[in-house]
């Protein structure tokens, strides 16, 4: 049976030590990005976290946020700062993503926490919830390779650019543009094909 801890690749273990490490890396990336989507938009933030500092961006652009993560001791975190904001505590792969679809989502630090297979799942499901024509903005490395998470000491894993560009475009998506943010890492930003 996967604990908790497991579930949420050692961050919950580690949470108050996360939330304290945590910087402002990204925040304008993604405040531009949900700049750039249709007004009032539905966004799932997946991996969500506590929420900061990030989950405020997509809030503050006038969009209804909806957000997933596995570590209960983030998400009692997140509930504290985003009373009104839906949360589920639930590891993607299991989510029923509060059975609807949305327009756009965001997964920052997350999904190279997770092992090729469960990347695929990943990739996958979200394909499934985000509307045609809607928006997925994600973080990993564009360079493949394997190495310890800073403060949990798991391995992490980057599929690289090119693997990813093979997934998206085999779920649906299509690549649209890479990014790097304040603090160095990679985003991709990929938009959900008409079927």
């Amino acid at each position: 049976m996967t604990t908790q801890n497991e579930a949420s690749a050692g961050y919950d273990a580690i949470a108050d030590q996360f939330i304290a490490a945590r910087s402002t890396s990204g925040f304008e990336l993604v405040q531009g990005w949900a700049n750039s989507l249709p007004s009032r938009s539905s966004i799932i933030d997946v991996g969500a976290g506590h929420g900061q500092p990030l989950t405020p961006a997509l809030i503050n652009a006038g969009h209804s946020v909806w957000a997933i993560d596995a570590s209960p001791k983030l998400v009692d975190a997140f509930k504290k700062s985003f009373p009104d904001t839906p949360i589920a505590c639930e590891r993607v792969e299991d989510s029923d993503f509060f059975q609807r679809r949305f327009d756009a989502a965001l997964m920052v630090g997350l999904i190279f926490l997770l092992q090729e297979e469960r990347q695929i799942t990943v990739i996958e499901k979200l394909s499934s919830v985000i509307l045609p024509g809607g928006r997925l903005l994600f973080s990993a490395p564009w360079q493949a390779g394997t190495w310890k998470d800073l403060l949990t000491k798991n391995s992490s894993w980057s599929l690289g650019e090119q693997k990813y560009r093979r997934l998206l475009a085999q779920s649906g998506f299509t690549l649209i543009a890479s990014h790097e943010d304040d603090g160095g890492s990679h985003y991709y930003e990929a938009e959900r094909k008409a079927p």
